[in-house]
């Protein structure tokens, strides 16, 4: 019995100013600045491609609109995730920073709470990923979900904390003070 691989390429194109959006059912993903451009993996080697796929995927299976900006000011997780709640027409967004972690957050919480929180990205999956865009979405459409099931391995900190703190510098060099987040088109291409 054989086992079918596959891999996701994805090619994001600017297309401007991100603007606050009108849709109700929106949910706005903000990526990091580096995110699959300077770095393409998370800190565990999970492609920016998979992760942004599933995430998207879970807003769609819901019945969501995702749309994707890329934050360029701030390599904050909770500031990025913010942003892209108050642009949101539903209110609600998610952030993700490049080594993995991400948030999902709503637009009348201060920038340091938030909805659900994912901070060990060393154990989110792919599958984690996905519920984590099904679980926005369903914020957005005014249901009251459970929150994601989360992996808590208190080694991971210990274990990953200088490799994040490398990628974490590494983000902030492509950071541009002052610059406004941008508006992503996505698209993705299966290769087996």
């Amino acid at each position: 019995m054989s086992t079918a691989t596959f891999s996701v390429e994805m090619k994001l194109v600017d297309i401007g100013t991100a603007t606050k959006g009108t849709n109700p059912r929106e949910v706005v993903v903000a990526i990091a600045a580096a995110f699959g451009k300077e770095m393409n993996k998370t800190i565990v080697k999970v492609d920016h491609a998979a992760v942004l796929r599933e995430v998207i995927s879970g807003i769609e299976e819901q019945g969501a609109l995702p749309r994707i900006i890329r934050s360029l000011r701030t390599a904050d997780l909770a500031f990025m995730a913010h942003e892209a709640a108050k642009l949101s027409g539903s209110g609600i967004g998610i952030g993700i920073q490049s080594r993995g972690t991400t948030v999902i957050h709503q637009r009348d919480l201060d920038p340091l709470s938030n909805l659900e929180l994912f901070p060990q990205s060393p154990l989110i999956t792919l599958e984690t990923y996905r519920a984590i865009g099904r679980n926005a979405a369903m914020y957005a459409l005014g249901d009251s979900p459970n929150p994601v099931p989360v992996v808590n391995d208190q080694m991971a900190r210990p274990k990953y904390q200088a490799v994040a703190a490398l990628l974490y510098l590494k983000e902030c060099q492509s950071l541009v003070p002052g610059a406004k987040s941008v508006e992503l088109e996505a698209e993705f291409t299966i290769r087996d």
